[in-house]
């Protein structure tokens, strides 16, 4: 009759080895440096604070970038972002023209700390520095005549009037976002995200001999990080 031998089976994988080959809801766990890079793309819309609330009103930004996750909590992101506003009646009137637009590109440098990367729901904190381009546009509204088949007039925005200035700038801000895939989807990194920051820029304190002092903004951005 055979033997039998206990030791001739493997042993059954314990518990705690199947929850570490599991790893946490969205753990990351393709070490590859492709898989580590991260994405984003968003939009909102901007206040003006402080001295602004006289040469800016409401308007609209964009958002984009790219960068490299480091660990499960912090990551790093290279950004552009453009805003654009409108000038106010009074200063424009004040400048002797109808209107105006304030137009804002930045490329940043930007760190996300997670202050909670193993939920579904996060709270984070992000702020940044780098270069920003700020140009203030005065338009006036002028007609003018199109012909192609036949002959018809109309009316535009026409720049009469700018100003520009390059410098560095700063924000600071704090975000929540809401991971859309689930544990089941394995590493899945999209994530839905909004976010508030203080945004200033050490643009010229007077410009052509009109006191501007320096640019304070709240830009509140939505959108999708992966």
């Amino acid at each position: 009759m055979a033997s039998f031998d206990p030791g001739s089976f493997p042993a059954s994988p314990s518990p705690a080895a199947g929850a570490a080959e599991q790893g946490n809801s969205y753990g990351y766990r393709d070490k590859s440096i492709t898989s580590r890079l991260t994405f984003e793309g968003g939009a909102g819309a901007n206040a003006p604070i402080g001295n602004d609330l006289h040469f800016i009103t409401w308007g609209a930004n964009f958002t984009g970038g790219v960068g490299y996750r480091f660990t499960k909590r912090l990551s790093a992101l290279l950004e552009y972002q453009f805003i654009g506003d409108k000038i106010p009646g009074g200063f424009a009137a004040d400048a002797g023209t109808q209107g105006g637009h304030v137009h804002i590109w930045s490329l940043t440098a930007d760190p996300v700390i997670e202050l909670m990367p193993a939920k579904k729901n996060d709270v984070y904190l992000t702020g940044g520095y780098g270069f920003y381009r700020k140009v203030t546009s005065f338009t006036d509204v002028e007609e003018y005549e199109q012909c192609y088949y036949f002959c018809y007039t109309g009316t535009e925005n026409v720049t009469v009037a700018h100003f520009s200035s390059n410098q560095g700038g700063a924000s600071l801000g704090v975000g929540i976002e809401h991971k859309l895939g689930s544990p089941d989807m394995g590493d899945s990194k999209l994530k839905v995200f909004a976010e508030a920051r203080y945004l200033w820029l050490d643009t010229p304190k007077y410009v052509q001999g009109v006191e501007l002092g320096g640019t304070e903004l709240l830009p509140v951005t939505i959108g999708l990080r992966w």
